[in-house]
């Protein structure tokens, strides 16, 4: 696919973007990709690369608002989500 957030990615082919917004208590966040485009994502639907096994959110501590990361995005009935995140 060409356009928007699919032109540039991250390596290990991720797509690049930065943490916006994450709510602890909701275990809920977006990501901006750096085409501009906000991805939302919720554990425990999303997986963190390096995190420890088990848990209710798994490699939450490994985020933090306006870290760079990489990401992986599927389709959910609510849209366009993010997967996995790959901490820098």
């Amino acid at each position: 696919m060409s356009g928007g957030v699919y032109d540039e990615r991250f390596p290990d082919n991720f797509y690049r973007g930065v943490i916006v917004s994450l709510n602890r208590a909701t275990l809920r966040g977006r990501i901006r990709s750096d085409s501009g485009r906000e991805i939302p994502f919720q554990f425990p639907f999303v997986e963190v690369s390096g995190a420890p096994l088990g848990g209710r959110a798994p490699g939450l501590d490994l985020l933090h608002v306006g870290d760079r990361v990489g990401f992986d995005v599927g389709w959910s009935s609510k849209g366009l989500v993010v997967t996995r995140i790959k901490p820098l």
